[in-house]
């Protein structure tokens, strides 16, 4: 009896066997085509982050009165986090000739170049809670809260 027989005859196992192959055929076209539609949608999503970039500088207001200096050194924002209240002003002072850094609010309300040293101050005229990075370290984050 042939090893894909199911006991009645052996026809009956090549059968069972073109069936077994068909269908395996079938999983790797299904897989292949899931496995293409997800790297499709993966590439997208990833390029469409990509494709967002930088929001435009926002002039520095030079000629303010500063109220709070946030140094950027060492890949990080000293302090970190500040309170102001509305019409202030802060610096951000960068130091430091290892790498180039900005100030990037996520709403884009104030934008910075990128820069070693000098620096760059915004006046907030609005209350609220206004979170910002370092575009090229991600990592770098602060946050400023106007009362």
């Amino acid at each position: 009896m042939a090893a894909w027989s199911n006991g009645a005859g052996s026809g009956d196992g090549v059968a069972v066997a073109t069936r077994l192959r068909d269908h395996s055929h079938f999983a790797v076209r299904v897989a292949t085509s899931v496995g293409v539609a997800v790297l499709a949608i993966l590439l997208s999503v990833g390029l469409a982050g990509c494709a967002a970039g930088k929001p435009p500088v926002v002039p520095s207001d030079d000629d303010a009165k500063v109220a709070v200096t946030v140094r950027v050194v060492d890949n990080s924002f000293e302090p970190s986090e500040i309170t102001i209240d509305a019409g202030q002003a802060v610096n951000w002072v960068f130091e430091g000739p290892s790498s180039e850094h900005d100030v990037v609010a996520d709403d884009g309300s104030f934008v910075s170049e990128l820069m070693r040293s000098g620096s760059y101050t915004h006046v907030f005229t609005d209350a609220g809670s206004f979170d910002y990075l370092c575009s090229t370290h991600p990592e770098m984050r602060g946050n400023v809260t106007v009362e």
